[in-house]
């Protein structure tokens, strides 16, 4: 009778045992507490270029930087795009600025003057950039160009620079007849861009300026504004 009597007593304790963790576990079904983690903080990716005009008489139009992930702003041997033709011939940023491959962009705050130095910063957030370009017009040519295509920032972590100097691009869409009506920059006063293609229209290395000092007598330069490789240096840092 006893161990009948226990084991009655036994069931009943499992059974509410059973009932009371079973009402606990529903309880806890209907109200789950659910931790919501903070949002990642956003990662910025910044970028210093100094850039350094090296020319005696060429004043460089206002750069644009630009960080992107795919494409090219130039290929030697192939056509200048639109927005390449209006920077190398007026000296216009604005469609390199805007071209669809840009994260990132941003311009000079004016032109660069022989010997003078500007500082440039372009940032993004929470899209690593893998290249950097930058491109620039040697105001008082037809359409002469300097600048980086391209760059990998792939190996630079936070605090690293790069220092290099660049070459001299002939865009190949305007002749470079040195004429005062066709040179923009101070030298000259003359148009800008001009939708007509009239020269190879490819990217080539620049053979330099000739000038009315050495003989081309249509010329409106001088000495002053030949110049020759290398025409900028640039520095990269990454700071953030």
């Amino acid at each position: 009778m006893y161990f009948t009597q226990y084991k009655k007593f036994t069931l009943l304790l499992a059974s509410l045992t059973a009932l009371i963790l079973g009402g606990c576990n529903n309880g806890s079904d209907k109200n789950p507490v659910v931790i919501v983690p903070p949002p990642p903080a956003p990662v910025v990716y910044s970028y210093e270029v100094k850039v350094v005009n090296l020319t005696q008489g060429q004043p460089m139009s206002p750069a644009a930087v630009i960080l992107h992930n795919e494409g090219q702003l130039w290929k030697i041997g192939e056509s200048a795009s639109l927005a390449l033709e209006k920077l190398a011939e007026s000296g216009d940023n604005s469609e390199v600025l805007a071209d669809a491959m840009v994260l990132s962009g941003q311009g000079g705050a004016g032109v660069l003057l022989p010997g003078a130095t500007e500082t440039i910063t372009v940032s993004i957030t929470d899209t690593e950039p893998m290249m950097l370009s930058l491109a620039t017009m040697l105001v008082n040519t037809n359409d002469a160009f300097t600048g980086i295509n391209a760059m990998s920032l792939a190996s630079m972590s936070m605090g690293d620079s790069m220092s290099f100097t660049t070459s001299t691009y002939d865009s190949g869409t305007e002749k470079n007849s040195e004429m005062m009506a066709t040179i923009p920059g101070p030298a000259a006063g003359g148009e800008g861009f001009n939708a007509e293609r009239d020269d190879i229209d490819k990217v080539t290395m620049h053979a330099g300026v000739v000038s009315k000092d050495d003989g081309l007598m249509p010329s409106v330069l001088t000495q002053a504004q030949r110049f020759d490789n290398p025409t900028l240096m640039v520095t990269i840092t990454r700071t953030q």
